[in-house]
């Protein structure tokens, strides 16, 4: 091992950059909800990586060069859990990534982070106001990289697609939501994904004791039918 790569191997990249997961309860729970969604959504691609509020580092050797992105979304690296996101040892850059932005972030989303992303080759961005204060106008905004540049997209009553994910980001005019054109539907929320399975686990215990209670039914029937069968049979043998 040369000298650099020793160097470079001793540095340490940080788990946390000492800030909040997120401004607000409204925040958290949204970003926690998109990651949720997305992980549902690819859990049968090996080759999808979906996480959120974790430190992307992007620069070898250098760990102030850092980006915490709210959602992200790779294709092409393996689908396990990270301490840590190496850019450099990954190969791949998120292609898709998600700001929930807020009063202390909705500045850094447009610019600073704007700019890394796009320079970091990010396939489309997406920022999302939840408190329909800060981006009054727009509080969906998306952006596709073009040509190395990103390009603003049309978000024709609060709709845009991701060409990505193959899934449509909506404004609802209350939160974010994912809709999948394939099914017609919105992504389930992890509350409407557990009440689903509940009514499923329910539906399924009453088709078993259904079928529980036929069975006993049956069961009795030939008992009654082979007690039917010998009563006649003994009084036969009487006459």
């Amino acid at each position: 091992m040369s000298l650099r790569q020793k160097d470079l191997t001793e540095i340490e990249y940080p788990e946390t950059d000492g800030q909040p997961m997120a401004e607000t309860d409204l925040h958290r729970d949204l970003m926690a909800e998109l990651i949720a969604e997305l992980k549902r959504f690819f859990e049968h691609d090996p080759r999808v990586y979906v996480s959120g509020n974790l430190l992307l580092y992007y620069v070898e050797g250098n760990p102030r060069k850092s980006v915490s992105p709210d959602v992200f979304v790779v294709r092409g690296v393996g689908n396990h859990r990270r301490r840590i996101y190496k850019l450099w040892e990954e190969g791949q850059a998120p292609e898709v990534v998600i700001e929930i932005s807020s009063g202390s972030t909705w500045s850094e989303d447009l610019q600073r982070k704007w700019r890394l992303y796009e320079d970091l080759g990010v396939k489309e961005y997406f920022i999302f106001d939840p408190e329909y204060d800060y981006l009054q106008k727009e509080p969906l905004l998306g952006y596709r990289l073009e040509e190395g540049q990103f390009v603003k997209l049309e978000v024709p009553a609060g709709r845009v697609r991701s060409e990505v994910l193959g899934l449509e980001l909506v404004d609802t005019d209350e939160t974010l939501r994912l809709f999948d054109p394939q099914t017609g539907e919105f992504l389930r929320t992890s509350t409407e994904t557990e009440r689903a399975l509940h009514a499923e686990t329910e539906a399924r215990q009453r088709a078993e004791a259904r079928v529980r209670a036929e069975t006993e039914a049956c069961r009795h029937a030939e008992e009654e039918a082979v007690r039917l069968r010998e009563e006649l049979t003994r009084l036969r043998s009487q006459s």
